[in-house]
Parts: C-alpha cells; sequence; structure tokens
C-alpha cells in the first residue's frame, strides 16, 4: 500500500460515456451484426468491445451475434450467416456480414440501414485484400428482405473462400444492385486487418468435385434449407459490451457435399 504522505497519481482519463439508445437520435432501426466464427479467440476479445463502441458513436441499434460453428465440418461461413438470420430475432431489421478480423477504422463509413439496396461497407477500393470489382466479403449489410429475397447464401461451401462470389450472382439475380462508399478518402487504410496468416492458416483445401462445384451457382439451396441445431445460447459481455454467443451444430449431407469433411 502507498502511505498517506506520499504522492498520488491521476487518476486515468474516463472514457466518454456512449450515447443511451433511447435518445431521439438513435434511428428506428436495429442491426444484427453476424459474426462468423471458430477458434479465433483473441481476434473476439478485440472485435466485440471495438464493434459496439464504434456503432454506438454513429447511434446505430444494433446486436452482436458471435455464430460459432462447434461441430466436426470445416468451417461453413455461408452456412453459418444463414443460421445467425434466422436466429437474430424480430427485432432487428437488417444484418452485417461482419468478419472477425477486418476492424473500420474511418467512422465516415455508413452503416446504416441498406434501404437502396446491399451497402459493400468493405469495398474492393478501400479492403487491404480483395481488390477485384465484385467482390462482396468483409462486411457486407442487407436489409433483411433483401436477404430473403436472395434465399440467403448457399451451404455448399466448407472450408475458406469463394461463397461470397456465389452470393454476389445471387444479388444480381434478385435484380439487385450493390453499393459501395464514396467519398472515403483513406483507401486501404480505412481498415485493420487482424489476421496473421503467418499462424493461423486457412483452410482452403479443394476435394474432389468441391473443384468445380466452386464455381458454381447454388439454385435450390439456401436459408430455405441450412440444416443446424443451436447447442448453447449465450448472452456474454466483452469489456463491458454485450454480445450473444450461439454454439451451433452445422449439418451435413456427405452424398450432397462429401467434402464438408476431410475424409
Amino acid at each position: 500500500g502507498q502511505s498517506r504522505g506520499g504522492s498520488r497519481q491521476p487518476c486515468p482519463p474516463q472514457a466518454p460515456l456512449l450515447p443511451a439508445e433511447d435518445e431521439p437520435s438513435w434511428g428506428p432501426h436495429r442491426l444484427a451484426l453476424l459474426v462468423p466464427f471458430r477458434e479465433r479467440f483473441e481476434e473476439l476479445l478485440a472485435f466485440v468491445p471495438y464493434m459496439h463502441r464504434f456503432l454506438s458513436k454513429k447511434r446505430i441499434r444494433h446486436h452482436i451475434f458471435i455464430l460459432n460453428q462447434v461441430d466436426h465440418f470445416r468451417f461453413n461461413r455461408a452456412s453459418l450467416i444463414n443460421v445467425g438470420f434466422l436466429e437474430s430475432g424480430n427485432d432487428t431489421d437488417y444484418i452485417a456480414m461482419h468478419d472477425v478480423d477486418l476492424l473500420p477504422l474511418n467512422e465516415q463509413l455508413d452503416y446504416g440501414f441498406p434501404e437502396a439496396g446491399p451497402f459493400h461497407v468493405a469495398s474492393p477500393e478501400l479492403h487491404p485484400l480483395y481488390h477485384y470489382k465484385t467482390y462482396v466479403g468483409g462486411i457486407l449489410l442487407l436489409t433483411k428482405q433483401h436477404y430473403e429475397m436472395c434465399n440467403g447464401m448457399s451451404n455448399r461451401f466448407w472450408g475458406w473462400g469463394r461463397e461470397d462470389d456465389e452470393f454476389y450472382r445471387r444479388i444480381k439475380g434478385a435484380g439487385l444492385q450493390v453499393r459501395r462508399p464514396s467519398g472515403i478518402t483513406t483507401g486501404y487504410e480505412t481498415f485493420q486487418h487482424l489476421h496473421d496468416p503467418a499462424w493461423r492458416k486457412r483452410d482452403q483445401k479443394r476435394i474432389a468435385a468441391q473443384k468445380q462445384e466452386q464455381f458454381k451457382v447454388d439454385r435450390e439451396g439456401g436459408l430455405n434449407n441450412v440444416r443446424y441445431r443451436i447447442e448453447s445460447r449465450t448472452a456474454l459481455s466483452v469489456a463491458g459490451a454485450p454480445c450473444t454467443v450461439l454454439n451451433i451444430l452445422l449439418d451435413c449431407d456427405t452424398s450432397e457435399t462429401p467434402w464438408c469433411t476431410f475424409g
């Protein structure tokens, strides 16, 4: 302990209080932030408090859903987003498909209700890694109505990659137009990318017919046939930021997509 006569250190400045959601300045819409997840705990600890503060400063009503895949199949980002959509509740009316390793640094980025159509926050002109013109991964906002018009995402993509390219074609097939940020001058410094490929390898293996299947449009599957079970639903607070963790067991028909396992 410190003696009474010793010098006192000044208290560290407190973080500014976040605006309360019941203030009139908050909009009428509520965002479901859907975060596909598996075994990236240190990124989650950074992501949840950062995004809660970022969205609260912008007065975006929101709820963060961590979609934690706990089965023994290969990672399926698209199916997890379908599950998150179905489990997000009626109090949210739009979604953000949001990578856990991508943090927005520019507060001018728009996370508001995308009434005019899908809004790709992490556009090719701004994303630190992916720059092709049909890219819609990273962070994509859609109204729930528009996501249903696309029948969600295909459940056939096990392993890393290609599911967002297929979803771009679904968006076009539904007659929707992708919009992107304008007036953002921070370029490739607009986001912080937390992923370290040197020690966290992505599952990019292509098995058997998967090599051909990854370039096809799934015209039948999506929201209508995602197969899953919620093992548990837990409300958490990460450094004071609320979120809900859904532990999700996906199911796989190995006669349809044998590449859901390594065999």
